[in-house]
């Protein structure tokens, strides 16, 4: 009886939510990148910069969290005309109210302000980003928006399940424009765990602090999915929340957190314009590497493009000829890692070929995302099989500075692997935001920059290295059992000095073994 009354329950919920996506949205108004950025600090000093180097980009890897923060928030306070931001997730916890803060204030001073962000993964607060459409100055829309408002995971997921071919297709972009002169680009949300100072967890990732000729390519692809049928104002999503009185009580709620900020953590506050090799990033002391680079993306409508109804882009296609094109060594680091029939006959080929291949990804203890990883481990023996290195990194990783820290950083919480990164033959690397998985070839939308530079492709490659290590990460072996010729799986690792073996998958606890055990049992790949 009472799963009876909340199947009815869960059902009128969906009518709601059905009946509510049937009203009609407002007109929008197209709009596009700021056309002058010589006309700003940041173009002018940019557009000289590039120059020199006849056509090329200049490209540099954040890769610490902080980083990424600091950058942003400099970026915020040194734009003169534009902001675009393009984002799947915009928390608005420690760090993201620190930014939205500075972009009231930049708007406040004059700077057109552009926020895209999907409305898939949202949670409690969040939505107070909506309040910022008030600002003459700024424009606020989502992507394929969910017509329940609330919060609670369980009608959230009823309204997709409802709707799923329509609501499971999500925006996974990341992107920031400032001035149309400089970007950054990679696999950061906008969230605390993400710039590696929430208190339980944080995720390594990348941003690429990019200048030159590919930021306008940057741009016109925001411009592309800023102006597409799937994005909706906020005015229409929630208009109780888009008024003058909510902004202001919302702008001083936001300025007594930066103050208090500023008092109780001022040393976090002081190291935005502490960082020296942030800091040359814009005054010249810290290089960029110059090089060409192909950017790659889906096209706003990809699930049209993939069934050949629409002409557009294709990131998979490009990465896939990438892939293809790879004569000696292939790593790939993706949190979380579903190939699939395609990605497993793509391997084989290589390794056909004498390709070394070697894989990092998100352990048992590590991910976060339990059914990614049950999806993830039924594809283990056939790459062991075929003589692919795989590594899994630990939830607490065992050296001093792990990737995306620095001797600054307090080490806090569980680490989570987050970033994509692609390096073929050492020459050509990819970094975006696009997993090795079903999802994102076919469910997400996503972006990422494929740069044919050797230096950067090395470094990426050193910082595999270094996360590979045996005191960061678990090397995944297929061992045989010479009597019985039973094949199992080992986890190999460093511990207190000394190298040990797993013949059990490491976990959190049993309970979360078994969870993946049973996960691992539902036909899921293609969602995951």
């Amino acid at each position: 009886m009472i799963k009876h009354s909340v199947l009815v329950f869960l059902f009128s919920c969906i009518a709601a939510c059905t009946t509510l996506s049937q009203q009609p949205y407002p007109s929008k108004i197209p709009s596009s990148a700021f056309d002058h950025p010589e006309s700003t600090w940041l173009g002018s000093r940019y557009i000289a910069a590039a120059k020199p180097h006849n056509g090329l980009s200049g490209f540099y890897v954040l890769e610490n969290g902080l980083d990424g923060f600091y950058a942003r928030a400099q970026l915020i306070d040194k734009a003169q005309a534009s902001l675009d931001l393009q984002y799947f997730i915009f928390r608005e916890d420690e760090t993201g109210k620190l930014l939205t803060e500075r972009l009231i204030r930049a708007a406040d001073r004059g700077v057109r302000i552009r926020i895209l962000v999907d409305d898939g993964n949202t949670v409690n607060g969040d939505e107070q980003l909506l309040t910022l459409a008030a600002h003459r100055n700024i424009q606020v829309r989502i992507f394929n928006p969910l017509s329940y408002r609330g919060h609670d995971k369980l009608l959230r997921l009823a309204e997709i399940a409802a709707k799923k071919s329509h609501l499971d297709y999500r925006m996974h972009n990341k992107l920031f424009v400032a001035d149309n002169a400089v970007a950054l680009i990679g696999g950061r949300n906008i969230g605390d765990e993400y710039f590696q100072v929430d208190p339980e967890s944080q995720f390594g990732d990348d941003d690429v602090f990019t200048i030159g000729p590919m930021v306008k390519k940057l741009s016109r692809s925001f411009d592309e999915y800023w102006n597409c049928d799937l994005t909706v104002p906020a005015q229409a999503v929630d208009p109780r929340l888009v008024s003058a009185d909510a902004l202001n009580q919302f702008k001083n709620q936001l300025a007594s957190y930066r103050e208090n900020m500023e008092r109780k953590k001022p040393s976090f506050a002081n190291h935005i314009y502490s960082n020296g090799k942030l800091n040359g990033l814009f005054t010249g002391s810290t290089a960029a590497t110059w090089a060409s680079a192909q950017l790659v993306y889906d096209s706003p409508d990809k699930k049209d493009v993939e069934d050949d109804h629409l002409a557009g882009s294709l990131i998979y296609n490009s990465v896939e000829e990438a892939v293809k094109s790879t004569h000696t060594e292939l790593f790939i680091v993706t949190p979380f890692f579903i190939p699939g029939d395609a990605g497993m006959k793509l391997f084989r080929t290589l390794r056909e070929h004498q390709v070394s291949i070697h894989i990092l990804t998100n352990s048992l203890r590590s991910t976060p995302e339990l059914p990614a990883h049950a999806g993830y481990i039924h594809y283990r023996k056939q790459l062991l099989k075929l003589g692919v290195k795989l590594h899994e990194v630990r939830a607490n990783l065992g050296k001093p500075n792990g990737s995306g820290e620095s001797g600054k950083l307090t080490r806090y919480g569980n680490y989570g692997l987050h970033a994509k990164q692609y390096i073929f033959d050492r020459q050509k690397v990819f970094l975006g935001s696009m997993n090795f998985d079903q999802r994102s070839m076919h469910l997400n939308t996503e972006i990422g920059l494929i740069i044919d530079s050797p230096k950067l492709a090395n470094q990426a490659v050193e910082r595999f290295k270094r996360l590979t290590d045996a005191s960061d990460s678990y090397e995944v072996l297929l061992r045989t059992d010479p009597a019985t010729q039973a094949e199992s799986l080992v986890w190999v690792t460093r511990e207190h000095g000394k190298l040990v073996e797993y013949a059990t998958e490491p976990s959190r606890n049993t309970g979360q073994r078994l969870e993946e055990d049973l996960m691992s049992i539902l036909p899921l790949d293609d969602e995951l």
